[in-house]
Order: C-alpha cells, then structure tokens, then sequence
C-alpha cells in the first residue's frame, strides 16, 4: 500500500531500500530527498563556497566543469546572450568544461546541443542535463519497470521518461500511478484537465521544476511554476519537485558530468544559486537573466552567490576581493576603488583610500581600476555594487534595516532601490 505525505501526493516507496525520505516544507512544494552527500569535491586553489568571495587567478582555471544554466546565461529565446559564446570557448581553453544544466524540460538533450551549436556554442548531448532527465530519473527509482506516468510537457519529458523505461500516457483513464509535469509553450486546458484528474485520483505527483517565469526574446514569460500553481489550486496537492535548487538535480548533474570541482553558474537566486548553496558548490551568478542588482542587494544567505559577473566574460576574470573595513563602520565593505556603508540605515559609497590592503585604484564606473578583467581594462563595473551587497548583508543578517540609498551614487549602482527583506 502506498503512503501518502500530509498535503503532498503519493510517495511511492523506493526500490533502494536505504535511500532516505522525503518530507514536505511550508510553502508551495515539497522537496526531494537529498542525495548529495559525497558528490561535491573542493574547487582547485579557490575561495570556500560563501558569498563574493575572490580569487587570485581567473575562474576557468580553478574548477574543472562549469554546470551552466541555459535560459538567461547562454540564450535569450532563440539567440545567443551577448559575449556567451566567445566567453565559454575561451573558458574551455583554459581546461574548463562546461555542462548545461537546465530547468527547461522541453526539449530532448540532443536537440537542446544542435540548438547551442547553433548558437555558436558546439556542443554534444552529453553535455546537457535537463530536469526532464531528473525527473524521470527519481521516478524510476520508485516505479516499477513499465509503469504508465501521465505525461505533461514536451519531447524531451517524453523521451527521458522512455529512457528510464517507464510507459508515458496522456490521459487519466490510462490509470497512471504518477503524473510528470514540465515546461511546454504549447500546454492546453484539456491537458491540464487531464493532469488534474489523475492527480485527484491518488497519482503521485512530480514537477521537473518550480520556475515561476521564463526569460524569452519578447520578456518574461510563465514558467513550469506557475503552472504548478495552477494544479496546486486544482488539486490541493503538491508536487514533488526535482529540479534547481534541490538535489535531485544536482546530484543527476554530478552522476552525468563526472565533476570533481564543480562550479554553478547561473542568473537565478532562487535555482541556480540555492541549489549551489545547498550543495556547498560555488556560484557564479551573471546579470544576463532575470535577477537585478537591487534583488541581489535583498538577497537572504541561501540566495547569495560566491562570484558575480556582468556577463560570462567573468569566467575569465579574478574575482575581485570584498573586504570588511571597520574603519569605516559597523557595517562596511570594500572592493575595488569603492568604500560602501550601511550608516544610520542608509547606504552611501566613497572613494576606497586602501585601507583594506587593497591596492584601490580609481575607478569611477564601480569597476576594478586595477584591470580586474584580466584584459587591463577597467573591471566589469561591479566592484560598488559588491562593496554594498556585503555592507547590506552584513546590517540586515543582524536586523538592522536599510530604508534609504544616497542620492551621490557610483554608476554601476544608479538603479538600485531599497532592499525589501521578508521578515
């Protein structure tokens, strides 16, 4: 007899009889077991895995594989991000090897490679993971072989699932034991019905990913997640989800790339950077996709990364050091030419006078002045804005609020707008 989880739906038991189980968290979704242990090795000569931590030597050169997010890091719809390919031919180099780990469901991995070549970004299909591959990977732990999974998503769903030699069906009178749930541009209401109905039936209940939108060429668009919202309304289950951030992703990432010192990287808090996090992996996240500067600055501990870059081009950059300067304040941060501080619950920037043991510079675009791009040029522009996330992180983790930003602020921060933190 199969049990249920309060306010999920069914778990079937698994075929290992020592894998651990899963239990349900408030909030939308349940989690999957975590089955990491082990697989994360130590990045070659580089910073531990917490926030903006920096480097001495480029990126490329001290992990072996990048597990790369697609949508908003590689691509915008169907083009290519500015400076992405160019960045990961020179990254690969320099000995890093780049697998693509995405959230996106849809499409199988062979074709998810043709599309990335034609990008300008060779690839093979073994380099690509998809949360189809999760997906229908834990289910085949706990299905017996052949079982009929109600299919919602697209041809890269339907193949993993064949793979994993399960029987995909696409109505709730096919009597599945499970439904599978990921991302399809063309889902339709009938579709939905028909999810909706095995699912109120007892069938346990599995989404490939929780991503609540979607980056494309005309904006943002709804993403697997909002769709999941919609069955969860239907339905009053929740889906057992196993793609960024939690470790069922991770771990098919690891047990598909063979990575001894991986690194993530990603433009998503709430995936890319949570499931490094999580996994004690470090991050890299880029400003390509959806994440803005003043959601960083807002950012809570698990959603922050341990590198930050405009573009993939940091990939081939140190990482500049962000220091905290007493001197200066309670809470106050340096990196670069920059001096931020969080005062009276306002933070305000000055120039860095080198009190950190920095060598400065001046570099009035928030940049390292130093040519932290590794180009000897003027940095990505960012070295303001991590001067503030660590000033900001380090006020509010002690709860003091921060309700005002100085008018007198460096270029690379003119849009930031005061952290809303939850409390």
């Amino acid at each position: 007899m199969t049990d249920r989880l309060p306010g999920t739906s069914r778990w079937p038991p698994s075929r290992a009889a020592d894998r651990p189980a899963t239990s349900a968290i408030p909030g939308e979704f349940a989690v999957s077991p975590d089955l990491t242990a082990g697989l994360v090795a130590k990045p070659r000569d580089a910073a531990e895995a917490g926030p903006l931590r920096g480097t001495d030597r480029p990126l490329a050169d001290l992990f072996d594989v990048a597990l790369m997010d697609l949508d908003g890091v590689v691509n915008r719809g169907g083009s290519a991000v500015p400076h992405a390919p160019e960045a990961i031919a020179a990254a690969g180099r320099r000995g890093l090897r780049t697998v693509y780990v995405t959230n996106n469901a849809l499409r199988p991995p062979a074709e998810v490679a043709d599309r990335l070549t034609g990008f300008g970004v060779p690839a093979r299909a073994e380099d690509v993971v998809t949360s189809a591959q999760a997906a229908a990977h834990v289910l085949a732990e706990r299905l017996p072989a052949g079982a009929r999974v109600l299919l919602l998503g697209g041809r890269g769903l339907r193949q993993a699932l064949i793979e994993e030699g399960l029987t995909p069906v696409d109505s709730a009178e096919d009597a599945p034991v499970a439904v599978v749930q990921g991302f399809d541009p063309d889902l339709t209401y009938a579709r939905l019905a028909e999810a909706t109905y095995a699912i109120r039936a007892g069938a346990w209940w599995v989404a490939s990913n929780a991503d609540r939108t979607v980056p494309t060429e005309r904006g943002i668009a709804p993403g697997n997640g909002a769709v999941a919202a919609f069955l969860r309304a239907a339905t009053d289950q929740k889906p057992l989800v196993t793609g960024k951030p939690e470790a069922a992703m991770h771990r098919e990432s690891m047990r598909r790339s063979g990575a001894r010192t991986p690194m993530i990287v990603g433009d998503r808090l709430d995936t890319d950077i949570e499931a490094g996090t999580r996994s004690s992996t470090p991050t890299l996240l880029v400003f390509t996709g959806v994440t803005t500067p003043s959601e960083l600055l807002a950012a809570p501990p698990e959603h922050r990364p341990t590198f930050l870059a405009a573009d993939l081009r940091g990939l081939l950059r140190p990482a500049p050091p962000v220091r905290a300067r007493p001197d200066a304040g309670k809470h106050a941060a340096a990196c670069g030419g920059w001096v931020a501080r969080v005062d009276d619950g306002e933070l305000s920037w000055s120039a860095n006078d080198g009190g950190d043991g920095i060598n400065a510079g001046n570099d009035t675009k928030g940049g390292n002045a130093n040519g932290g791009d590794g180009e000897g040029g003027a940095g990505d522009g960012l070295d303001a804005l991590r001067a503030a996330c660590a000033a900001v992180w380090s006020a509010i983790d002690v709860g003091v609020a921060v309700h005002a930003i100085a008018a007198d602020r460096p270029a690379g921060c003119a849009d930031l707008v005061v952290p809303t933190v939850a409390p």
